[in-house]
């Protein structure tokens, strides 16, 4: 299993967003930087600009084409009534990609983004030609079921909160949950003001989001079916908020068949956030040992 060093930069300069349509009534806003091979970056939730510190780094912004962008109901893109699922939200990247003419690209997915990559990669292969699946928010059943039981516990007075209208103290319980209770230093370090963005969202992310995760399955048989290169990436620090960390990594590296597992050091859920270089160099390594064929 690889291992990268740690070196925090500073939070990049914010970029103008152009707007694609990806169905009728949804623009989503996006931005592409650089040349090369396309790599698509997928965030998490609750927060839109999740990879803004690793779009700076030279490992991927001198060396590949990077398309980020901010998924349906967070930032400025659209906001739509009723639920969101992931395959929906699938099909927005598939859309995205056909508008930018990419036809093939590295799709990387972070937490809930690692999910709408997976099921991208399941709904249409031949555009995914790698997978970096960071710390998704897979449904682990079997043993774990005890575990699931106890996380689903901690989630029931964050929801509250939320329902009360208290959006911030939802959305700080929930960062403490799946990254620590010292997030929020590393955090407001590289990204100034997200967290108060991330509140203004918390109606996409509590409303939709989680209620999409939720009804999201991921069956063996078709992890079986992703045969594209797959780097599994969990922090060195994640098991140690939860094990439920370490719990996702081995489904991944049991699951899929092209499969190689890397640790991001001093890190929790936050990972690129708090080791964008580390992050920046290994994905660019993985890309390397898998490139596309013709590709610029």
């Amino acid at each position: 299993m690889l291992v990268a060093v740690c070196a925090p930069t500073a939070a990049p300069a914010a970029q103008a967003m152009d707007r694609a349509r990806v169905e009728p009534g949804i623009e989503l806003e996006y931005r592409v930087r650089g040349t090369g091979e396309p790599v698509v970056l997928v965030h998490a939730g609750l927060f839109a600009d999740w990879f803004q510190p690793l779009l700076e780094e030279p490992a991927l912004a001198a060396r590949y084409r990077v398309l980020s962008f901010h998924r349906v109901g967070y930032a400025g893109s659209s906001r739509v009534a009723g639920p969101v699922s992931i395959a929906r939200q699938a099909a927005h990247v598939r859309a995205l990609m056909r508008h930018l003419g990419i036809e093939r690209a590295h799709i990387v997915g972070h937490s809930s983004g690692g999910n709408i990559a997976l099921q991208l990669a399941l709904d249409a292969p031949e555009q995914v030609h790698s997978l970096s699946i960071l710390e998704p928010a897979l449904p682990v059943g079997g043993g774990s079921e005890r575990l699931l039981a106890t996380r689903r516990a901690a989630m029931a007075p964050i929801v509250e909160q939320f329902r009360a209208g208290n959006k911030a103290a939802a959305v700080d319980g929930f960062m403490r949950m799946v990254s620590g209770p010292a997030y929020r230093a590393p955090f407001e370090q590289a990204l100034p003001g997200a967290f108060d963005r991330g509140v203004a969202d918390a109606d996409t992310f509590f409303g939709q989001e989680l209620p999409a995760i939720q009804q999201w399955q991921l069956a063996r048989e078709d992890a079986g079916r992703i045969t594209q290169p797959v780097l599994a990436v969990v922090g060195e620090k994640s098991p140690e908020v939860s094990p439920i960390w370490n719990e996702r990594q081995q489904v991944l590296l049991g699951w899929l068949p092209n499969v190689e597992g890397f640790v991001l050091p001093r890190t929790t859920h936050l990972l690129h956030v708090q080791n964008p270089r580390g992050m920046a160099e290994a994905l660019a390594s993985f890309f390397a040992r898998h490139p596309m064929a013709g590709a610029p």
